[in-house]
């Protein structure tokens, strides 16, 4: 008998424990099925840069970012574009930024374009480095390929600093084995009409520029 009971017994917490794990599977797929029905994007592409590329003095629909969101919408249905640049922004404030920006919106591909703010305040070499690995490394931990897009500093900090500048992206695009594009302001860096009076923002006009330097360089991430 007691042999029995025992046995019934093993019998019906295995039962259980099955139900158990099919309601949980089921509790699973409802958030998944409702977001699908709701029409979760089939990819994210996350941009996290500076006033460069959050369309600083210009109407938000006319920064490169949002002339790319566009062209994805078009030829990558269900792709959406989140714009997480910020005016001012620093390696060291990507860095401090990235892991709630990946984990919000667990992106496809993250575009990374930050350094520009480092040279103009003449940050050490390593520690820019170390803020873009971090980034780099919380990117693709959660899955997202990247594109690390550089810059290009005049040579007032020195010729020592600023080819140091421009090898740290390329070091870092071969440690982590990911896309560059070495210089973001190349097709129109050269022509001064091309900025406002600052010296240092693109108009409106240069945008588009900008942004097809941009895709060829973004777009076979994105199949």
């Amino acid at each position: 008998m007691k042999t029995g009971y025992w046995a019934r017994r093993r019998w019906l917490q295995c039962a259980m424990g099955l139900c158990v794990l099919l309601l949980a599977t089921a509790a699973q797929a409802q958030p998944a099925a409702a977001a699908a029905e709701a029409g979760a994007p089939r990819g994210t592409v996350l941009v996290m840069g500076d006033s460069l590329s959050a369309a600083y003095g210009l109407r938000a629909e006319e920064g490169w970012v949002a002339l790319m969101a566009e062209r994805i919408a078009a030829g990558h249905p269900g792709w959406q574009v989140v714009n997480a640049s910020i005016s001012g922004e620093t390696s060291a404030g990507g860095s401090a930024r990235v892991v709630g920006e990946v984990l919000r919106h667990r992106p496809t591909v993250v575009v990374i374009a930050l350094g520009a703010n480092d040279a103009l305040r003449g940050l050490p070499l390593p520690e820019m480095r170390r803020n873009l690995a971090r980034m780099v490394g919380a990117s693709q931990h959660v899955g997202a390929r990247v594109l690390l897009v550089g810059m290009r500093m005049p040579p007032n900090l020195g010729p020592d600093y600023t080819r140091g500048f421009e090898q740290v992206y390329r070091d870092l695009a071969t440690l982590f084995d990911v896309e560059l594009l070495p210089f973001l302001l190349e097709p129109v860096a050269a022509d001064r009409g091309n900025f406002m009076d600052d010296n240092l923002h693109p108009t409106a006009a240069a945008q588009p520029a900008i942004h097809d330097h941009v895709w060829p360089a973004l777009e076979p991430l994105l199949d």
